[in-house]
């Protein structure tokens, strides 16, 4: 038998362990994940099976049968489809192109990972760029030259009646060569000057959106599956709050939102006010078609739709019309029925219906042979659209063990009654108006985020949120869901997060750079997600009411 407050003391003491493990990674994110298997069964706070069982929940089913489909998506290069048809649609002035791309970022962020769409969407804007600087480039050259072959026409006429002059400007006119060479390496530090704007612009676009477009999706990141996992585990009565659709109807208006601010601050930093320039007004100069065929280019390169293709859009637009649908909210949903005596029917079973499909339907239709060549070579069923190699090789597992340590966490912390000694202990806060104490927290876990990783800081948060609110009788996620989507905003350094350290490996940006443009996102994005929260989110959660699903007033036995 163990003392009640040894018991929190324990845990606490773990949390602080793999807290300062995760911020330093002394050892790999995944591996500190593995630590309460260890440490809860041998201090008493959990058995070891109850512990195990945490780490393959019915939101780490969720997270692999959504990666799943996102695999078979990057694997048959989908995505690149999508974004160069659309990149093609908006054009290559600068502030629509800027806009095309974090358009085309976000919405692939939304199903794929936030690495692999900057990983792709980086590549594209540098060489869309690249082929701009070159066009203009040639443009100014040919502009000189021209100038120079008329002014070396005049200043034959007027040689017998005209003296040289010394001074440096009347030695230009009388020398066309060298005013030539002048204005030439003149245009071109110009040129270079504000194509290394525009590259560290359109890059910083592409890794932003990329984060931004995570958030708006349940499987999006991770943060927001640990938030779901944990509030079915420390609230397990509460009615599927959140699943796909209503994380969606809440989060997706605040992407668009966080969305075009962030476009409207990089269009003043990098391309500045002249938005007549930037758009264009309808202007077609040889430089945009010159950009343009270099994106035509890459897209003919993909050739036609494949059969594999064709296959993979219907299955995820399948999954997504079923996850809308499952419990959509305003009516019933057609897992209604099913789950009228408990959660039968999960997004979780969805995904892991939808990505099996991806193993048995073929990547191509039977081809056209003669029998005579058929009999020839040995018969062979076509490739499925999606095999385990691709998965073993592309699927982050370490998330999976990430995931699981979290939930274990805020079980152990309810188990050893840590949670409540928290929720009293943070009592006095009561006092503070809800949107204040909502604003702080956004404010600690940006600062938190931006120094380690986003999955780290929910799952230790999370739970400690969950017993203030408790405490003070304030809906819980008043304060867990805006700071889940907090941990997603880590703007400002390229360690912070993947997306960001692949746009500073181009060499381009510098860290005051990133640092300058992500101090105002994060203010943007913490306000945004405060607005959201105290408006559409009020009325789709009922936020001004202390739920009775949330009346826990003792620990898990």
């Amino acid at each position: 038998i163990f003392d009640p407050f040894l018991q929190e003391a324990k845990c606490g003491y773990i949390i602080i362990v793999m807290a300062l493990y995760w911020c330093t990674e002394c050892m790999p994110l995944a591996a500190t994940a593995l630590l309460p298997v260890i440490l809860f069964p041998l201090l008493g706070i959990m058995e070891s099976g109850k512990v195990c069982v945490l780490y393959l929940k019915d939101s780490n089913m969720l997270f692999i049968g959504g990666l799943l489909v996102a695999i078979a998506v990057e694997h048959w290069n989908l995505h690149k489809r999508i974004a160069l048809k659309v990149l093609l649609i908006v054009g290559v002035r600068p502030a629509l192109l800027m806009l095309g791309f974090m358009s085309v970022t976000a919405f692939l962020s939304m199903w794929i990972s936030n690495t692999a769409t900057t990983a792709m969407m980086v590549p594209i804007a540098q060489a869309v760029l690249e082929q701009l600087s070159n066009t203009e480039a040639e443009r100014d050259e040919r502009e000189l030259r021209e100038g120079r072959d008329n002014q070396a026409f005049e200043m034959a006429e007027v040689t017998t009646t005209k003296l040289p002059l010394d001074n440096f400007t009347k030695q230009q006119s009388q020398d066309p060569e060298s005013g030539y060479d002048l204005a030439l390496e003149q245009r071109r530090k110009d040129r270079e000057a504000k194509y290394l704007l525009l590259n560290k612009g359109m890059s910083l676009s592409v890794c932003y959106s990329a984060s931004i477009g995570g958030t708006a999706t349940l499987t999006g990141t991770t943060p927001n599956l640990i938030l779901k996992g944990q509030m079915d585990d420390i609230f397990p009565e509460n009615g599927d709050v959140i699943n796909f659709a209503s994380w969606f109807g809440f989060a997706f208006p605040n992407m668009v939102l966080m969305l075009v601010l962030s476009w409207l601050w990089l269009q003043c930093m990098y391309l500045g006010l002249n938005f007549k320039k930037s758009f264009g007004c309808g202007l077609n100069t040889e430089m945009d078609r010159e950009a343009y065929k270099v994106m035509k280019e890459e897209y003919k390169k993909l050739g036609n739709m494949k059969f594999a293709e064709v296959g993979i859009l219907t299955i995820f637009v399948l999954l997504v019309v079923l996850w809308f649908s499952r419990e959509p909210g305003f009516m019933p949903g057609w897992a209604s029925e099913l789950n009228r005596n408990g959660q039968f029917v999960t997004d979780g079973t969805v995904a892991i219906l939808m990505s099996t499909l991806l193993f048995i339907i073929p990547s191509q239709l039977p081809s056209g042979e003669n029998n005579t060549r058929q009999t020839e070579r040995k018969l062979k069923a076509p490739e499925a659209l999606l095999n385990w190699k691709v998965v073993h090789e592309r699927m982050p597992w370490n998330i999976v063990l990430l995931l699981g340590g979290g939930f274990a966490l805020a079980s152990g912390s309810e188990v050893s009654g840590l949670s409540i000694w928290l929720g009293e202990s943070l009592a006095p806060l009561k006092s503070i108006p809800p949107f204040a104490i909502s604003l702080l927290l956004c404010l600690l876990v940006g600062t938190f985020t931006e120094c380690s990783s986003n999955t780290a800081t929910t799952t230790l948060f999370l739970p400690i949120l969950a017993s203030m609110a408790t405490a003070i009788e304030l809906h819980p996620l008043y304060v867990m869901l805006p700071c889940t989507i907090c941990a997603s905003l880590a703007f400002m350094l390229p360690v912070a997060t993947p997306p960001n350290a692949i746009a500073f490996s181009y060499g381009t940006l510098k860290v005051v750079d990133m640092a300058k443009a992500g101090f105002v996102l994060n203010i943007i994005g913490i306000l945004c997600i405060n607005l959201g929260i105290n408006t559409w989110g009020t009325a789709m959660f009922r936020l001004d009411t202390f739920p009775s699903w949330a009346n826990v007033t003792h620990g898990a036995p």
